[in-house]
């Protein structure tokens, strides 16, 4: 039994915040999955048994019964799937899970947390059992978006911070703080304290993140590799300054990285989840 994964764009304006809506359902490829670090959040509102996830290697791994949402992260997350999964969800752009949030994103990050938590438990019941009582994929992803656009407000600050994570995520990272701060006339506090608000974390981390990202998707795992090649083209001081950050976000050295890609590869060829999570296993 494989994986059903379906998955669209939203309608304006949720397409300014939003990915992509998805909806998966089946049989994971492994019960175990690490999610390296990317410049987005996630929200997802599960349908099928709990999954757990342990947010770093110091962190307890916490079940999710009703869904969770994650903002944008500094760390790999493992997430542990049932033998059966299905699910809704949304892959945020980095500015956007903010106008959906009742508190600051600083206070999420890297602490993922229930749906339940931010919507409360009789909205988050309702959704589900509409959801589960949908005739298919799309008509799901239909009303999730509806219960999106019903709670979609004005968030103060938003478009400052859209803007310079637009200009960050265009450049892959390798962008000035200090010039996009001049660029938005704003100061460095104010800049920082809004991405803290809005993101969860500083512009500087943001991008980290997207450098590192972009990166790595630009690896072709079934081709030799130059690790000196790779840390020079994208900008890094050395090899052993890539080679640091590449532990830092994924918790593996670059060849491990590889090698697990690989496996991936290798046991799941053309599998619709090969692009970015890892087996944790």
């Amino acid at each position: 039994m494989g994986v059903e994964y379906v998955s669209r764009v939203p309608r304006p304006p949720l397409d300014g915040l939003i990915d992509d809506l998805y909806y998966l359902a089946g049989a994971p490829p492994y019960p175990r999955l690490t999610l390296p670090p990317m410049p987005g959040a996630l929200l997802i509102v599960n349908l099928g048994a709990p999954f757990r996830i342990r947010a770093g290697a110091d962190i307890e791994t916490a079940e999710y019964a009703d869904g969770c949402v994650v903002t944008t992260p500094t760390r790999a997350f493992e997430f542990g799937y049932p033998p059966r999964t299905r699910s809704v969800g949304v892959h945020v752009k980095a500015w956007g899970l903010a106008p959906f949030l009742p508190m600051p994103a600083a206070e999420l990050c890297d602490r993922p947390v229930t749906i339940e938590q931010v919507w409360g438990r009789r909205a988050v019941a309702e959704l589900r059992d509409r959801l589960a009582t949908a005739d298919e994929p799309h008509e799901m992803l239909t009303l999730l978006e509806e219960e999106l656009m019903r709670r979609l407000c004005e968030t103060a600050g938003l478009g400052l911070v859209r803007y310079t994570s637009s200009v960050i995520a265009a450049a892959s990272g390798a962008v000035a703080i200090g010039d996009l701060r001049v660029a938005a006339g704003v100061s460095s506090t104010h800049l920082e304290q809004r991405f803290k608000e809005l993101i969860g974390v500083t512009p500087k981390r943001l991008a980290r993140t997207h450098r590192f990202a972009a990166t790595v998707l630009a690896i072709n795992p079934a081709e030799p590799i130059d690790w000196g090649d790779v840390a020079g083209r994208a900008g890094y001081f050395d090899q052993a300054h890539f080679g640091h950050e590449f532990r830092a976000f994924t918790g593996l050295t670059p060849t491990r990285y590889i090698e697990v890609r690989r496996q991936f590869m290798r046991e799941h060829p053309g599998h619709v989840l090969d692009n970015w999570p890892l087996p944790a296993d």
